[in-house]
């Protein structure tokens, strides 16, 4: 059925005498099929009601895992049984280029089944079947390779605005602002990357401009991103704050003269940037979501593609010479799900051991942070919206210089033989080790880093005697012969450090032999006030503050 309108209903009237066609039983499926379709599409909604995960069985297959779903015209969409699946023999994907993000679609399907002669068919041959028995409600997988139209999911519409500023074959930035804000509000205005893993680095630099809408610090936007990581997605975070005294429509976008977008070498323009409208009310604006749902016309409400489908994954692929791999599978990447009365009202329903507060309902806390120069107090305002029932934290902290520095962490570096066909599976004497490029989270500059050796004992006398975990630094052979003989291997420990980068490297040389398949090296780097020299980077960092601020938490 590819109606994406089911009314007005027609259903089958009886009578005696009545002569009953193919038409009549038809209309009987046909009545019933589509009223419980139309529920589902008002009443549910669309995407993966439970299972259908998306696992990455080899390089180049998945398995999808028995399921069910619902799509966008209201159709039982289920899998009974998992079921593998090559992606290079998949309808949709393209053998002319593999390095690309592509996309596991499942869609409603029909199918024939039981096939028989009809006896009011006049065919040649008496043998031959001309209809089926019975019609098999099934599913169809397939690939698409390119990015959904943010317009395709309707309900995040009346949340948040979404447009694209730059979209090709590889790389995709989007651009979100929330439809409503109240005034003086402080709000997020997020641009999304996506990218394929062997798509060049991107970096750009946006000067925010907008109506009635304020940057709380600078208005540009820089990203630049890391060389060390390969991610198919990243998120720069951007805040603004309505105008206190403004009410109705406001906008902000990019100023596209004064954008410069970078993929490798390359400058590239954003001639399809536009802005996006924010609305200044007064009112609460989780009401205002729940209205501009509830007044929808049953127009917009059944508005649904021709063709729908569900996004079970985003499988990133690399290219491997002449053929592909598969490097990372994302589960529903744009949170297509169903949740039934029962689920909502568990995970929304607040603890009734909680406190009581001399408010109603729940009270929504946010918090932001920002820096103000050093020669001046701690400022902390705090604001209390009654109408939404949210409280506001604005803390300011000075910048201000800081003593002397220290990071840690522990670094895993493998030692076992990556030759599979080696006579033996041990690590070899004589053999180094060097891990990645660590990054200490000091800036850059000259710093001192510290190792040792830490090891973790999983049994029970261990525990009792608190013993379990231990940390060997220096020479480890004043300890041989004794109770607190380390159980590693024999080695040797050096780093080299990268001022330039911030990041440093450790090396480990085996002395022997070993049946370990890893060493576990805790690490400190320390870095003196005095060596950092005026201007530097050596101050109090509260960019770790600054990423936690704006969370919401229930009270």
């Amino acid at each position: 059925m590819k109606k994406t309108r089911y009314y007005p209903f027609e259903r089958n009237r009886y009578f005696y005498g009545k002569l009953l066609t193919v038409r009549d039983f038809e209309s009987e499926q046909k009545y019933f099929n589509d009223k419980r379709r139309l529920m589902n599409r008002l009443l549910h909604g669309t995407g993966v009601i439970t299972g259908l995960q998306v696992i990455a069985v080899d390089d180049k297959s998945v398995s999808v895992e028995m399921g069910a779903a619902i799509d966008a015209l209201g159709r039982e969409i289920i899998i009974p049984s998992p079921v593998t699946l090559k992606l290079s023999m998949m309808q949709g994907f393209s053998n002319n280029e593999y390095a690309k993000n592509v996309y596991l679609c499942l869609a409603y399907d029909e199918k024939g089944k039981e096939p028989v002669h009809s006896v009011a068919n006049a065919a040649v041959r008496s043998d031959e079947i001309s209809e089926y028995n019975r019609m098999l409600e099934s599913y169809k997988l397939f690939i698409r390779e390119e990015a959904p139209d943010p317009s395709v999911f309707p309900i995040e519409s009346i949340i948040e605005q979404t447009s694209v500023l730059y979209q090709d074959g590889h790389i995709r930035i989007l651009q979100r602002t929330p439809r409503y804000v109240n005034p003086g509000q402080l709000f997020d205005v997020t641009f999304v990357i996506e990218k394929t893993l062997q798509a060049a680095k991107i970096s750009f630099e946006f000067e925010l401009v907008g109506q009635q809408l304020q940057a709380e610090h600078d208005a540009k936007v820089t990203f630049n991103e890391p060389q060390e990581r390969q991610e198919t997605e990243y998120e720069v975070t951007v805040k603004l704050r309505a105008d206190s005294s403004s009410r109705g429509k406001a906008t902000v976008g990019i100023r596209q003269d004064h954008a410069v977008l970078r993929i490798g070498d390359k400058q590239v323009s954003l001639s399809s940037a536009r802005a996006n409208e924010v609305m200044i009310m007064a009112g609460a604006v989780d009401k205002q979501w729940v209205d501009d749902f509830v007044n929808r016309s049953l127009e917009d409400s059944l508005d649904s593609p021709s063709d729908p489908c569900i996004y079970l994954a985003r499988i990133s692929l690399l290219q491997m010479g002449p053929t592909y791999m598969i490097e990372k599978v994302d589960q529903v990447p744009f949170n297509e799900y169903v949740y039934n009365a029962s689920a909502l009202h568990k995970l929304k329903s607040k603890d009734s051991s909680a406190p009581a507060t001399p408010f109603s309902g729940s009270i929504t806390a946010r918090s932001s942070l920002r820096k103000i120069a050093g020669n001046q107090e701690p400022e902390l305002n705090v604001t209390f919206n009654k109408d939404k029932g949210e409280l506001n934290f604005d803390l300011g902290l000075p910048e201000v210089q800081s003593g002397d520095q220290v990071r840690t962490g522990v670094v895993e570096i493998p030692i076992a033989s990556l030759n599979k066909f080696a006579a033996s599976p041990f690590g070899r004497g004589g053999k180094s080790y060097v891990s990645a490029e660590i990054e200490h989270g000091l800036g850059r500059g000259s710093l001192f880093i510290y190792t040792g050796i830490e090891e973790i004992n999983e049994d029970y006398i261990s525990d009792i005697l608190s013993s379990s975990e231990r940390l060997y630094s220096g020479s480890t052979d004043v300890f041989k012969g004794s109770e607190h003989e380390p159980s590693g291997p024999d080695v040797k420990i050096g780093t080299v450090l990268y001022p330039q980068k911030g990041t440093f490297r450790i090396g480990v040389r085996l002395q022997q032999p070993t049946e370990a398949t890893q060493i576990n090296i805790r690490w400190w780097a320390f870095k003196k006030a005095t060596e950092s020299g005026a201007g530097s980077d050596d101050t109090v960092d509260i960019s770790s503050l600054e990423a936690a601020s704006g969370r919401e938490e229930q009270a």
